[in-house]
């Protein structure tokens, strides 16, 4: 993936079917909340007051564009070493879309010097982040009214 450096501090991974721009969420809050809107409050019914938190406002947000440059997919890297508010819209699943944001939160996560990434996943989405090397830590939770297990992979 080419990775290039903007003025406005966003970075650009592109690959043939999509772009993910990494930034702040003052540039990429609202094409993130858009999905995670449209994924989270929309599809799997999470309150929508409970959607928007105040750490958005301190994380590393990720959001990738389709060729057209619909926004599909979105996460976000707390400054504790979190992963959360993984979200691919309908047309982009299935297409690697996810894992490739993942993957470059990640990265971000190592180059900033972290130790680990923690996620809380929900469980049915356990296998993907498996995949990704993430190992289950603990027993099953509800979050806003979805079971989720905590998940964990250290940086190495």
């Amino acid at each position: 993936m080419a990775a290039c450096f903007h003025s406005d501090a966003i970075m650009n991974h592109d690959t043939s079917n999509y772009t993910i721009r990494l930034g702040d969420w003052a540039t990429l809050g609202p094409d993130a909340s858009t999905i995670r809107f449209a994924v989270f409050v929309d599809e799997q019914k999470v309150p929508a007051e409970i959607e928007l938190d105040e750490m958005d406002a301190v994380c590393l947000h990720a959001v990738a564009y389709d060729a057209v440059g619909s926004a599909i997919g979105t996460g976000r890297l707390l400054p504790d070493g979190h992963i959360g508010r993984m979200a691919v819209r309908q047309p982009g699943r299935g297409s690697g879309v996810g894992g490739a944001i993942l993957q470059l939160l990640m990265a971000q996560a190592r180059e900033r010097g972290d130790a680990a990434v923690v996620l809380n996943a929900q469980s049915v989405a356990a296998p993907f982040y498996a995949r990704h090397g993430f190992v289950q830590q603990g027993e099953e939770f509800e979050e806003a009214g979805i079971a989720h297990i905590e998940m964990r992979l250290v940086i190495k």
